[in-house]
């Protein structure tokens, strides 16, 4: 795992090495009592959800593969 620490409204940038590729931005938006706000910029048909919201994702694929 990678740990970076950014203050707010830095950003960290995921893939992208050339204007090719698909390049994800993670911008810290605010942070208030423990809690961080994060925005998200990369292309439209890249779907992004919360950890809990993928893994139901991923159970349910699984699941209707198996039927």
């Amino acid at each position: 795992m990678l740990v970076l620490s950014r203050k707010r409204l830095e950003s960290v940038a995921v893939g992208g090495a050339s204007d090719s590729d698909r390049m994800l931005k993670v911008t810290i938006l605010d942070i208030q009592g423990g809690r961080v706000k994060l925005g998200f910029e990369l292309a439209n048909e890249i779907p992004v959800h919360r950890w809990e919201v993928w893994e139901r994702l991923q159970e349910r694929d699984l699941a209707d593969r198996s039927s």
